[in-house]
């Protein structure tokens, strides 16, 4: 099972959450983090797990691997819906 998802300002990383993204307003898809989940436990199994970040305004849907999470300091966390 990988670490707790964490933005690089430390907060947990939950599905739902509101983000800015690139500099855009973003939400978080899924946070795939354990094996359990049958919806995206292929996500842990091929990348150790990841976020998918849906941003409308700009790239659209981007899966970022849980070993790249510390490199994307413009994925911001704005708040929990």
């Amino acid at each position: 099972m990988p670490d707790t998802l964490r933005y690089v300002t430390g907060e947990e990383i939950f599905t739902g959450d509101r983000v800015r993204f690139h500099g855009h307003a973003a939400q978080i898809d899924f946070a795939a983090a354990e094996m359990s989940d049958p919806e995206h436990s292929c996500f842990v199994r091929l990348y150790g797990g990841g976020v998918m970040v849906n941003d409308p305004a700009g790239s659209g849907h981007t899966f970022i691997p849980v070993d790249q999470l510390k490199n994307y300091e413009d994925l911001e966390f704005v708040a929990r819906s």
